[in-house]
């Protein structure tokens, strides 16, 4: 078997149903601040010198979404992860990605046994039902394996001889990969990459940081952690994520320039009526609208501006477009095009009132 037991099997937190209409108050405000500051600044104890990475995580983690780090080998992806499932007390598993990998080896197997004196398939999980599941390498495997996650990411559950099964709350995917051009790695399926809420790239560190790093940890082991957030403030987190309030104005902003990407419609800036082929699907707008209210919550805001979209917007729009071959050869990649983007794309669409103009 390919993938290790890091952890307790899946549990399931009680998740309560947020309440229409709810705003937050200053005090729900000042509590979550004090809760997202406190995982935070552990995280930053583990993993040095990149205090914008940990934001980003955290940002995916309170939207409950899923998340693609990719970087080279090294850089504390993978400990980032392990780091994260020990602050919350959730259960954690790691499946090391290989081309060998089975999709059984990911979801379990059904295995004939006996069974009251009857023989019938008893179905056997796999390290999937855990709360964070570490794909590590994700694109060593092929799409074939690959393919085991989507029913997972994006249902929450898996359908195994007919029979569904529901995974712990809450679930997480968080995933890391090596940069397409290093040997053995296959290109990551367009419907897998579009689970992913955030795909952050992850940077190396300074040489101020590395010279910590040495002086400071022999081996290179982290500091030992300990859980900084029960069950039930978890959920408070996610419940006062809900509540943050999203402006009309802010979801119609989200609306345009998700439809923007698209090359066929009118908005869409010349570079890329260019260069994209495909844009990005109603699943990013969500996306969008999900992770910059979690932003304005680590931010101490009860709603979402425009700042949080822009915020956010690198991460949840940049794997999601299909560029045109002609793109690279024009020196464009889908970073520099969200960043046109989010450059073109008026906040607040139509032009002002004259009764409101200077």
């Amino acid at each position: 078997m390919l993938s290790s037991d890091e952890g307790p099997p899946g549990k399931t937190v009680s998740a309560r149903v947020p309440v229409a209409g709810k705003l937050l108050s200053p005090a729900d405000v000042q509590r979550a601040r004090s809760l997202t500051d406190r995982l935070l600044a552990e995280l930053g104890r583990a993993i040095l010198g990149q205090a914008e990475l940990l934001e980003l995580v955290a940002i995916s983690l309170l939207a409950r979404g899923h998340l693609l780090l990719e970087g080279l080998p090294g850089l504390g992806k993978t400990e980032l992860i392990k780091s994260l499932s020990r602050l919350l007390g959730l259960s954690f598993r790691r499946v090391q990605f290989t081309p060998d990998l089975l999709p059984g080896d990911i979801i379990g197997s059904p295995i004939l046994e006996e069974v009251d004196g009857r023989r019938r398939l008893v179905f056997h999980t796999g390290p999937i039902f855990a709360n964070l599941v570490l794909a590590d390498e994700i694109n060593r495997a092929s799409p074939k394996t690959q393919s085991a996650l989507l029913e997972a990411m994006q249902e929450r559950r898996v359908t195994v001889l007919g029979e569904t099964h529901p995974l712990p709350f809450p679930f997480f995917v968080l995933a890391t990969q090596n940069p397409i051009e290093l040997e053995g790695t296959y290109p990551l399926p367009e419907a897998q990459l579009d689970r992913f809420t955030f795909k952050i790239n992850v940077p190396g560190v300074s040489s101020e940081t590395l010279q910590e790093i040495i002086t400071t940890r022999r081996q290179g082991e982290p500091p030992e952690l300990t859980q900084v957030l029960s069950e039930s403030e978890l959920v408070e987190l996610f419940d006062f994520t809900d509540a943050i309030h999203l402006p009309t104005a802010v979801a119609n902003y989200i609306a345009r320039l998700v439809s923007a990407t698209h090359p066929t419609r009118d908005e869409a800036p010349d570079e890329v009526r260019r260069f994209v082929k495909f844009g990005a699907s109603p699943r990013a707008a969500i996306a969008l609208a999900g992770t910059a209210r979690a932003a304005a919550l680590i931010h101490g805001k009860p709603n979402v501006g425009f700042d949080e979209v822009r915020r956010v917007a690198r991460s949840v729009l940049g794997h999601r477009l299909i560029l045109d071959y002609a793109a690279r050869l024009e020196g464009w990649d889908s970073l520099k095009l969200v960043d046109r983007l989010l450059a073109v794309v008026p906040d607040v669409s139509g032009s002002i009132p004259e009764d409101l103009r200077a």
